[in-house]
């Protein structure tokens, strides 16, 4: 009767824990951060002396909690694994979740940040969807990514990049033909 009882208290602690953890989720809190860092030194040999010219230049940017300028209250990140001449459509509006398992439905994007692994061998052909979110200004707008590379996009002002249901809330990447393309993906916004 006593290990009854014990089984029977411990389920009941395992529940109150189990709600007292899924209400934490509920109260999240975002705060994020680009550093941004470009090192450079140019070296060569002017006349009869050497020349070093260091170029150091860096862009930081805060987003606080929150859906005003230079805050931001929502994150997704996701590893794609894109097939040869396959195309990924992210719907933004869709049933996107975000590591706590809340959903991700931004109404604006403060930054998107696509990452082509190294390893891969064939380009990515970035955005050009007609339902595109439109992030290089036109729909029909298109940008190559080779492997390796790294397209980086922010927007603070309160305005941001508009997300805009059934008519902009695509983000499509297509791989080139060839091989099984990596492609990481995070993208930062606002719930208003």
């Amino acid at each position: 009767m006593k290990k009854k009882l014990l089984f029977g208290l411990a389920v009941v602690v395992a529940l109150a824990l189990a709600f007292v953890i899924q209400g934490g989720v509920n109260a999240a809190s975002l705060t994020s951060g680009i550093n941004l860092r470009l090192n450079s030194t140019l070296t060569g040999t002017v006349g009869l002396a050497d020349a070093s010219v260091p170029l150091n230049v860096a862009y930081t940017k805060t987003f606080a909690n929150g859906v005003g300028a230079s805050q931001a209250d929502k994150v997704y990140s996701v590893q794609l694994t894109i097939l040869t001449a396959g195309t990924s459509s992210t719907d933004l509006q869709g049933s996107l979740v975000d590591a706590l398992g809340a959903a991700f439905t931004p109404a604006k994007l403060r930054c998107v940040y696509i990452e082509s692994a190294a390893a891969n061998t064939t380009n990515l052909t970035l955005f050009g969807d007609a339902l595109h979110v439109p992030i290089l200004n036109t729909v029909a707008t298109t940008m190559t990514l080779q492997p390796g590379g790294v397209f980086l996009y922010c927007n603070p002002p309160l305005a941001g990049t508009a997300v805009t249901a059934a008519t902009g809330d695509i983000l499509k990447i297509v791989n080139g033909a060839g091989a099984t393309a990596i492609v990481n993906m995070v993208l930062i916004g606002t719930s208003s």
